[in-house]
């Protein structure tokens, strides 16, 4: 199997940032998320520098709802980056981290009037995603005296290569406004007394391996940007989003890198902005491509069961990873005590949940996992904690980062106090 960089094997066991994965285990317990911070400050360094080859003005958002840890946020902030944010907690952990307000977009189909209220407070842009908000924002801003900086969210209503529950640009999707509509919408937003037009945001889907449809969204927003700026409105970014994807099939899927990206949707960006006669910062989102193979997850075997196929019971299961009970998504999994080993048999990965579909990994050649072993589920660093839970009644686990070669702790695991700590007897059980 092809591993990244930062994945390598040493004495037939599996590392991470030349940190011992199963030294790992024995110190901080199983479950355990590892973070290799240095690749995902690599990776952001990478996707920048691509598009910046091209033209200077680049900032990049990070997809803050991939991994919400943090020391993750803090690790990107300090290359510069800002976010995408969907919630208010998310726009918090952001600040907290140190990014800069002027460098978030509050985006998100359903926000409500506290929602933006905060928006308002910090000086966050807000992407609006319907008329209704538009005038909610507009209230919430006079109240506050202030003026709301905005873009709206564009719907290209493009199909794209990916799994429909993560295309958000298709014309049924629940986000954003229809491109034949947005003229209506910013001539609206002109006539708000506390509304600043200043932006137009679009986002097509997650998990994308193909750098084309990029390409067909740069042609739309290029096209509204052109019809926008004739209105009036002086646009000081253009947002296209994100969705470059990773190859999670590490020896078969294709891996557009962030050069392939640029290479597609630059020469649109230029050639559109040039024809428009206007230079606004070309904002992207990444949140995957940054932080997905950033991670693993190492869980230990609990047993070996032979029935049908033969199930090796681990002590993660969709409590923690829920990827593959809800998308039917794949990782790579690796037997981290024995990583180099030829495979002497087909095994299915199975966690603790009470749950049938709680399946990590189906039918996947591996050396005789025995209990005691530790696996490790590769590229979990994106929408892996961050879409965790304690169903079962199961803490959450710990989450370590490395770097240079060192490791401490960035997330402690949860007890069954944290399970209950916000629960409440009924008053009328005192």
């Amino acid at each position: 199997m092809k591993l990244p960089s930062h994945l390598t094997v040493r004495d037939s066991r599996l590392s991470i940032g030349g940190v011992d994965c199963v030294s790992l285990a024995e110190e901080y317990g199983t479950p355990l998320y590892v973070t290799d911070l240095d690749r995902i400050t690599g990776n952001v360094r990478r996707f920048h520098a691509a598009l910046a080859a091209h033209y200077p003005d680049v900032q990049v958002l990070f997809a803050a709802k991939a991994n919400g840890n943090l020391a993750v946020i803090r690790a990107l902030a300090a290359e510069g980056a800002g976010a995408d944010v969907f919630s208010p907690g998310e726009l918090e952990l952001a600040l907290r981290a140190g990014m800069k307000p002027e460098r978030l977009l509050f985006n998100g189909s359903s926000k409500s009037r506290a929602d933006l209220a905060l928006a308002v407070e910090k000086g966050v842009r807000v992407s609006v995603d319907s008329l209704d908000e538009l005038h909610q924002l507009d209230a919430v801003a006079g109240e506050a005296g202030k003026t709301a900086e905005i873009a709206f969210r564009v719907n290209p209503a493009l199909e794209v290569p990916t799994h429909p529950k993560i295309a958000t640009g298709l014309a049924t999707s629940k986000f954003g406004i229809p491109a034949q509509e947005i003229i209506a919408a910013y001539r609206e937003a002109l006539a708000c007394e506390h509304i600043e037009p200043v932006g137009i945001h679009c986002h097509i889907g997650s998990q994308i391996l193909e750098v084309e449809p990029f390409a067909r969204s740069a042609e739309v927003m290029v096209r509204v940007a052109k019809e926008v700026t004739d209105l009036g409105v002086h646009l000081e970014f253009l947002d296209i989003g994100g969705g470059l994807g990773i190859p999670y099939h590490h020896d078969t899927d294709p891996a557009p890198t962030p050069d392939d990206y640029a290479a597609a949707v630059m020469p649109v960006f230029l050639q559109g902005i040039k024809e428009c006669g206007i230079d606004p910062a070309l904002w992207v989102e990444p949140g995957r491509w940054l932080v997905g193979d950033s991670s693993v997850l190492l869980t230990r075997v609990n047993s070996v069961k032979k029935a049908h196929k033969t199930f090796v019971n681990v002590d993660a299961g969709f409590n923690l990873l829920i990827r593959p009970a809800m998308y039917d998504s794949y990782h790579e999994v690796l037997v981290a005590d024995r990583a180099d080993l030829p495979a002497d048999g087909t095994y299915t990965v199975a966690g603790p949940i009470c749950e049938t579909g709680d399946i990590l990994a189906h039918d996947r050649a591996l050396p005789a996992p025995k209990a005691g072993d530790v696996i490790a589920v590769l590229d979990a660093g994106a929408y892996g904690y961050a879409m965790s839970s304690q169903y079962n009644s199961r803490p959450r686990s710990a989450e370590v980062a490395v770097s240079g070669g060192k490791h401490a702790l960035m997330r402690r695991a949860e007890t069954l106090d944290d399970v209950t700590a916000a629960m409440e007897a009924p008053v009328w059980e005192e």
